[in-house]
């Protein structure tokens, strides 16, 4: 009973998240390393067993919850908190074989997504779970449904009440935390401000320290090419980020080249070895190393080997970890979706909450 309660989001009903959850927790491990629970409905898990068993897998049992007490945490069965937003009749019959739903963003899916996120966020705050993970909601689809955020990181800083925070990306050793996410490139430039950069220097700080790594080694990418090549490509490089490095090193933050660091090699020293954590200034600057390293596909065979990555809400006064992939509207329903970025997710929650207790 001391193994952690681990609160998990099924993500868009129409997309992988129920079958990715199914494969997850059909992992006998998991079960030995925390206690599982997931958020969302029934009707989505039993539609993903269905595909598995159709497939020739031994998926697990359903035990329908209304209350946390009630789990019992047991490998073979998944302690689901039914949240009655979906019913079978939501699914078409299973092809022969099982082929791709095809339904993409719809409102009744968005709308379930966004309540799933917010019932476990609920369970966080009340200490009913130790930690969080979600599966992947459609950002189009949950806004159709009237919730109008950018993702789930401003949904989880929304609800706790928290107005400094960050996502960190992470594959195995390589780690990357964003001064802005979602927003235009034109708008991210805009947000590279001294107060900002320094804000994610100290949060990428924390969460190393987080995680166990005790002196973080932290490296903080420029915005501009050359990082501006002393002002001839841009001066955010001066009179921004320079200023935030120079106070986080007064605060004794261990920022070891001084400065910003070219944006074109700073990934490359970090696989290296050389940082625990990268600060990009923006969205794709931090996502697109991690995804060339964690999403590996198989072009012989025509199939994703690895679909790896997670992403981490840091600066929340709760525990959230997250596949680092989008809803797989192209694969729901094909059994042929791949669940590791979801056991990493699980990981990392196990890791930080044990941390935490």
């Amino acid at each position: 009973m001391s193994l952690p309660i681990i609160g998990i989001t099924m993500g868009d009903p129409f997309g992988t998240g129920p079958e990715i959850t199914v494969k997850a927790l059909s992992d006998r491990s998991l079960y030995e390393r925390c206690r599982p629970l997931v958020v969302g409905d029934s009707a989505a898990l039993e539609f993903a067993i269905e595909v598995q068993k159709r497939l020739g897998a031994t998926p697990p049992a359903i035990n329908r919850i209304e209350d946390v007490k009630a789990a019992r945490f047991e490998y073979g069965t998944i302690d689901i908190l039914d949240m009655g937003f979906i019913s079978k009749d939501d699914y078409p019959e299973i092809a022969e074989p099982p082929k791709p739903l095809g339904i993409g963003p719809t409102v009744k899916g968005g709308e379930a997504a966004f309540n799933y996120v917010v019932k476990v966020i609920e369970l966080a705050m009340k200490k009913e779970v130790d930690a969080t993970v979600t599966n992947a909601l459609a950002k189009e689809a949950i806004n159709m449904a009237g919730h109008h955020f950018s993702g789930h990181t401003e949904i989880y800083a929304h609800y706790t009440k928290t107005p400094k925070y960050t996502m960190m990306l992470v594959h195995n050793d390589l780690r990357v935390v964003h001064v802005s996410t979602h927003v235009s490139l034109r708008e991210a430039c805009d947000r590279v401000k001294k107060e900002r950069v320094l804000d994610v220097i100290r949060i990428a700080d924390m969460g190393c320290r987080q995680i166990g790594i005790e002196n973080p080694r932290i490296a903080v990418a420029g915005l501009n090419p050359h990082c501006g090549e002393n002002g001839m490509f841009g001066r955010e490089e001066i009179e921004e980020i320079q200023p935030a490095i120079d106070q986080a090193l007064e605060e004794g933050i261990n920022i070891p080249d001084r400065r910003p660091t070219p944006p074109d090699t700073v990934f490359s020293k970090a696989l290296g070895g050389w940082y625990d954590i990268v600060v990009a200034m923006y969205h794709d600057q931090g996502h697109i190393p991690l995804k060339v390293k964690g999403f590996v596909y198989n072009r012989e065979e025509g199939h994703w080997d690895a679909v790896a990555g997670v992403n981490i809400t840091l600066g929340i006064p709760i525990i959230r970890t997250s596949v680092d992939h989008g809803t797989g509207f192209d694969l729901s329903g094909s059994g042929q979706c791949n669940e590791i970025s979801l056991v990493n997710a699980i990981d990392y929650a196990i890791r930080m909450a044990n941390a935490r207790r």
